[in-house]
């Protein structure tokens, strides 16, 4: 019954149509009139203005230092200047919790005999920790400061949030171990890090015991540092979902 009164309808205004054709003596045309007037350009659209986004003071289980993380993404962020992306280098070198994880890496290192291999007693234990801390530095200057300033790029990691995905967020946070931001905000080779890692393993070759200093133990150094890397990304995209979950405070996105 429905579709019987709607071909009704359409036949009513058929011929109330034909009927209007037939009054007025202008013959029938589905197109519409041509128009002469120009059509009023579309204005463009409003930029919002970029927001200077300070260090990340929020610690990962409370501890871990975060500082190089943007939480909220969406927004237009505003580049870092050259003293912003040092600032961020030396936070980062002599955080207490970088320089205790160094220690525990040098007691690891001295413990299983692993690299740089100074040997055994209290002075190689000192060695081992210099060491580490001289890997902590050089890399990080290198990378954050002297390579990210030269080449315009962004160090910061760049959180996609809970609105993505759970693969696409693990997949963005790898990505982001190769490619990196640059201050104009387009998305390129993260050569900074890339160049950091090789001049920090360069400087390290200066102090490391020459069976230190070998290309299998150089590119495990490469390896674990690109892990090192991964693993601190993840931690950083997912921490503010387990703070949520833990102290109740609604992660940014």
């Amino acid at each position: 019954m429905a579709a019987r009164g709607l071909v009704c309808v359409l036949f009513l205004l058929d011929i109330g149509t034909f009927l209007a054709q037939t009054d007025t003596g202008v013959p029938f045309s589905s197109a519409p009139p041509a128009s002469t007037s120009t059509p009023a350009a579309l204005p463009a659209p409003v930029q919002p203005s970029p927001v200077s986004v300070p260090l990340n003071k929020d610690r990962i289980l409370k501890i871990i230092p975060n500082y190089q993380t943007v939480e909220d993404s969406s927004q237009n962020v505003a580049p870092m200047t050259a003293k912003e992306k040092w600032h961020l280098a030396w936070r980062s070198v002599t955080d207490p919790f970088n320089i205790g994880s160094a220690a525990f890496g040098a007691a690891w290192s001295q413990a299983t005999g692993g690299t740089p291999k100074y040997g055994n007693g209290s002075v190689a234990l000192a060695e081992r920790f210099g060491a580490s801390i001289g890997d902590l530095g050089s890399q990080t200057f290198f990378s954050t400061g002297v390579f990210a300033t030269i080449l315009h790029q962004d160090p910061r990691y760049f959180r996609k949030g809970p609105r993505y995905h759970f693969w696409v967020r693990v997949g963005g946070s790898l990505k982001q171990v190769v490619v990196i931001r640059q201050d104009s905000g387009a998305k390129t080779f993260n050569a900074s890090n890339m160049l950091g890692l090789a001049a920090g393993i360069g400087v390290s070759n200066l102090y490391y015991p020459a069976a230190s200093r070998t290309g299998s133990v150089m590119l495990g150094r490469v390896v674990t540092s690109l892990s090192g890397d991964a693993m601190g990304n993840l931690m950083s995209e997912f921490w503010p979902d387990v703070r949520s979950k833990l102290f109740h405070k609604k992660p940014k996105h």
